[in-house]
């Protein structure tokens, strides 16, 4: 049964806390409860899980309850929807027939088409569809917007290495990994891709990717399940400066003036590179509580949507290029390598 969007707010004004859940609670879905169990004004009410043990123990961690996703529904405001993404669009769908605000975790769904359409109906029926970008939230990156003002970049390098999983991962790094660096970046760059050059390994382990603004910023993207250190770095060049963001310990630094020098010392020569660095004060905190307390403001007070299902879909589109750029480029080199090994003096085999 379809309800009308609760608008409660959070405040002292409020007759009862917001009432939250969670549809799939595998590790990221389990984050997900722990958050909503910690805010402040929010009450987690419930658990969904194909798994019906699995919801049944994590229920029992955060002192819930565990429901079918049809009952769960009725029982909350807001929902996160943290279930493999083939079954993204037909919860999402679910929620918002039922009335319920939902945060989707990212990728938001595997058919941009769908997409387009859950995203009209969320907006028909009043219903708040937030896509979960957990990076917009890092404070490091919350601080760019305020730090590129009057800049204008000439290139974005992105970074997002580490060692392999002891998991099973249904998507390629592209897809997984470094959607979370695109996403940053098309939110940093406003203008349209020009073009998309991209290269894999043939397992999908690891992927670079150039990508082309139409207003002439080149950013360079990495993503690896090989690398044995873990690194998360976004580096944004101008011509003045560097700015570089640490996910990891959510820091930014800033490089400039710097200058080369050759110095006299001791009747000799000795060059010096001399460079300034500022390192600006980043209130830190959990990235998670900062996007599911957002995705709580915007579904009780009205307020905005700070990573809307259009950036889901922008974001989801160039992974796909960049995927089938990579793809094509393996197979040419597969090709080319096959084509070699056939080759004898008396010609092709």
């Amino acid at each position: 049964m379809s309800r009308e969007p609760d608008g409660l707010r959070t405040d002292g004004g409020r007759e009862r806390p917001v009432r939250a859940g969670v549809i799939g609670v595998g590790s990221m879905g389990t984050n997900h409860a722990r958050v909503y169990a910690e805010l402040r004004g929010v009450e987690l009410v419930g658990v969904a899980d194909a798994d019906a043990d699995r919801a049944a123990e994590v229920a029992a961690d955060f002192g819930t309850d565990a429901y079918g996703i049809e009952d769960l529904l009725e029982h909350v405001d807001v929902v996160t929807v943290a279930v493999p993404t083939p079954y993204h669009a037909s919860v999402a769908r679910q929620c918002i027939d039922a009335g319920v605000h939902a945060l989707v975790e990212k990728p938001f769904v595997d058919d941009l088409g769908v997409g387009a359409e859950l995203a009209a109906l969320a907006e028909d029926r009043g219903v708040v569809l937030q896509v979960g970008h957990i990076e917009r939230f890092n404070p490091a990156v919350r601080a760019l917007p305020d730090l590129l003002d009057g800049v204008e970049p000439i290139a974005i390098t992105a970074n997002r290495l580490g060692p392999p999983l002891n998991r099973e991962m249904g998507d390629g790094v592209v897809m997984d990994l470094m959607i979370h660096d695109i996403d940053v970046v098309l939110s940093l760059v406003d203008a349209e891709i020009d073009r998309v050059a991209a290269t894999a390994t043939p397992d999908e382990q690891y992927a670079t990717a150039q990508v082309t603004f139409e207003n002439g910023v080149i950013a360079s993207l990495t993503a690896s399940r090989l690398t044995q250190q873990k690194t998360r770095t976004l580096d944004i060049t101008a011509r003045d400066r560097l700015i570089r963001v640490d996910y990891l310990n959510q820091s930014v630094q800033i490089f400039r003036q710097s200058r080369p020098d050759y110095l006299r010392d001791n009747g000799g020569v000795r060059y010096r590179h001399e460079v300034v660095m500022e390192q600006p004060m980043i209130n830190t905190g959990e990235p998670l509580k900062r996007e599911l307390q957002a995705f709580v403001d915007a579904a009780t007070d009205g307020g905005p949507v700070l990573v809307s299902p259009a950036d889901g879909l922008r974001a989801i589109d160039l992974a796909r290029r960049i995927e089938a750029d990579a793809e094509s480029t393996v197979q040419s080199v597969e090709t080319a390598e096959t084509t070699e090994t056939t080759e004898t003096p008396e010609g092709r085999q």
